[in-house]
């Protein structure tokens, strides 16, 4: 019965082709070169925003942008504990807020606050995996595409974010070493008790 049942679910389309009276044959056309899912090197930029311009390069590009309201110099504060720059704008359409950070005067985060009104979390998770393939880090927080030079992430609530990673690495060594310094301060000082 299994097998009868199979066999009708199978050849029933090709016995309704035939009963048409339609005698074409279907041969599917050769393909061409596939676009593999995950073929594309990660991207430093969006737009004519890239990771790495510095902060007059990202004003111009944000100014003659449509997808930003950008407000020049406004938009842009310096953090002098950090000696960094942060740029935030707001976005039209489909973006909400955008959010720049500098170091040396060069970008080196940008992070893309969409409007889940406007496009889902889903739409960019799949857009991302066909263009670099499965993330290296997926949890429900968060998923995360990276190279030794570049990380990509989704986040929650709906961000897009952009990092040099050998800037971001050298901001964490750093980190680590003043860790480290203040674990060795606080040491000397409990041994003068």
């Amino acid at each position: 019965m299994k097998k009868r049942f199979f066999y009708i679910l199978f050849f029933l389309p090709f016995f309704a082709w035939a009963q048409a009276g339609t005698m074409e044959v279907f041969i599917p056309a050769r393909p061409g070169p596939a676009i593999v899912p995950g073929s594309e090197e990660l991207a430093r930029a969006f737009r004519e925003l890239r990771l790495g311009m510095d902060l007059e390069e990202l004003k111009k590009a944000l100014a003659g942008d449509g997808l930003f309201e950008f407000r020049g110099d406004r938009d842009v504060s310096f953090l002098p504990a950090k000696e960094e720059n942060l740029v935030e704008t707001t976005g039209l359409s489909f973006i909400r807020r955008a959010f720049f950070q500098l170091r040396e005067g060069r970008v080196f985060i940008m992070a893309f606050s969409l409007d889940p009104s406007m496009i889902d979390h889903y739409s960019v998770f799949t857009s991302l995996i066909e263009k670099y393939g499965e993330p290296v880090l997926l949890n429900p927080r968060e998923a995360i595409w990276e190279n030794g030079e570049t990380r990509i992430s989704i986040e929650r609530p709906l961000t897009v974010k952009y990092i040099d990673m050998t800037v971001f690495k050298a901001i964490m060594g750093e980190a680590k070493a003043e860790e480290a310094a203040e674990v060795f301060r606080r040491r000397g000082f409990l041994d003068e008790f």
